[in-house]
């Protein structure tokens, strides 16, 4: 995980990424409320490393789907 990670917080929340396929229902950079289910001592943890915990949890979700996409899309060729 990206400790030197800054969320700038009085800022739009935006993506850029010139490389992802349009997608009709997703709108990148767009957030949305959602309510999960967590494991307390994960969510301890993220919480530990101060505010911006969800930002956090959301980049590292970010990266799963982006490295498994790119896993989908090598078996797929």
């Amino acid at each position: 995980m990206n400790k030197e990670y800054v969320p700038e917080w009085d800022q739009p929340a935006s993506r850029n990424d010139d490389n992802a396929p349009a997608k009709a229902h997703a709108v990148a950079g767009v957030k949305q409320i959602v309510t999960i289910r967590l494991d307390v001592d994960m969510l301890e943890w993220f919480k530990s490393a101060g505010p911006g915990y969800q930002t956090r949890i959301n980049q590292v979700l970010r990266e799963y789907m982006e490295a498994n996409r790119v896993r989908a899309q090598g078996e797929q060729h």
